[in-house]
């Protein structure tokens, strides 16, 4: 028997993001907390075609959530941190930092190939500015073009064209198969018959089989998190890349929990809260919200609790990957949100505010044809 208060908890309606709400009513259910969660519907959901940093605004997957928690419908929101803006309502708080997963990117590719051993010329798919710049960074010979939908969408597009010829084949050897019904001498191709074939997939594949195919990717970069969460990992060959390489965007793999400043808020924290995540992450944002890069500027930032010090790596682009300003520091755990100040503003002097101007005036006169910004891992 339940005996704490039911909570009413926002949550954005993709598959991915159900998930990971589930994931903090699974733990506030531990704590003999009754939660529903709702789901709403936000702007960046109602756009399919728009690029991510053409909304103008940071927040698009995350304003709407808020707002029913301020107006009093629901007790707080979840979000997936990354797409969190650095600045909140001042009625809010970030209630609860749950303990983060996996921070990096992965290169998810049919046939289990590393960034390297992809052929000169590949054409990678990516919804963010950050993973644009640092792929064309390492490899400069890529074709990086943008990528939107949920992570079941954009993995059915990546396994789309192999499996859709595969089934082209099979369909005419079952024909050829068929026109030679008695005659001995003849060797299918194929063990087995299409629709025998058909029935083995998974249903991550069925749903590629059907896809119409624009563009050919030979290789897709995701959110480890978001890859591992939406219980599609084990369908696919993937390659973990490395966090000091391709510097995540700050927050990714955590997500956070916001509701008004009050007792709710204090008892969620108590329940759920990570320490270590939230001042990881705290590091993160705060040298964001330092450098002003928001979505439109291709920036990583990535920090670890190491004993008495948080290791942080960041690193900041230009659209194209050509130009760069990276540098790690350790920060003092005692003073660790001044220390990522003055971090940033180092970082900002040796000319990573350069870069984010020339990034945001890039965005200004975008004509729709560049990559997207970090895109939500519940999309």
């Amino acid at each position: 028997m339940r005996t704490r208060g039911t909570l009413r908890l926002a949550t954005r309606g993709s598959t991915l993001a159900r998930r990971q709400a589930t994931l903090v009513q699974e733990a506030l259910e531990e704590r003999r907390y009754e939660v529903e969660l709702v789901t709403v519907e936000t702007t960046g959901d109602q756009i399919r075609d728009e690029l991510i940093h053409q909304l103008g605004k940071t927040g698009a997957f995350v304003r709407e959530l808020d707002e029913r928690v301020l107006d009093g419908e629901l007790d707080a929101a979840i979000h997936s941190m990354k797409d969190m803006p650095t600045e909140q309502p001042a009625e809010l708080v970030t209630a609860a930092v749950p303990e983060r997963g996996r921070p990096g990117d992965v290169l998810v590719t049919p046939d289990g190939a590393t960034l390297e051993e992809l052929p000169s010329g590949a054409t990678v798919g990516t919804s963010s500015l950050r993973r644009r710049a640092q792929l064309l960074s390492e490899r400069s010979d890529l074709e990086v073009e943008p990528l939107r939908g949920n992570v079941d969408t954009r993995l059915e597009k990546l396994l789309a064209p192999a499996l859709q010829a595969e089934h082209q084949e099979r369909s005419e050897a079952d024909k050829e198969r068929k026109g030679n019904t008695g005659n001995e001498d003849f060797e299918p191709e194929y063990d087995r018959t299409v629709d025998e074939w058909f029935d083995d997939l998974s249903e991550l594949e069925k749903g590629a089989l059907g896809r119409e195919v624009e563009t050919e990717y030979d290789a897709i970069v995701l959110a480890g998190a978001g890859l591992e969460r939406s219980g599609l990992a084990h369908y696919v060959d993937y390659q973990e890349l490395s966090t000091s390489t391709f510097v995540p965007a700050p927050g990714q793999g955590a997500l956070a929990v916001t509701a008004p400043d009050g007792e709710t808020a204090r008892d969620i924290q108590t329940h759920i809260d990570h320490p270590r995540s939230r001042v990881e992450t705290t590091v993160e944002r705060t040298i964001l919200s330092e450098l002003g890069g928001g979505c439109i500027a291709p920036i990583g930032i990535y920090a670890i609790v190491q004993g008495e010090y948080v290791h942080t790596n960041v690193s900041v682009f230009d659209r194209d990957g050509e130009e760069s300003v990276t540098a790690s520091r350790d920060l003092p755990v005692e003073t660790y949100a001044d220390a990522a100040r003055s971090f940033a503003r180092d970082l900002a002097d040796r000319g990573a505010a350069e870069l984010i101007e020339q990034a945001r005036a890039a965005a200004d006169g975008d004509d729709g044809t560049a990559s997207e910004g970090d895109k939500p891992e519940g999309k």
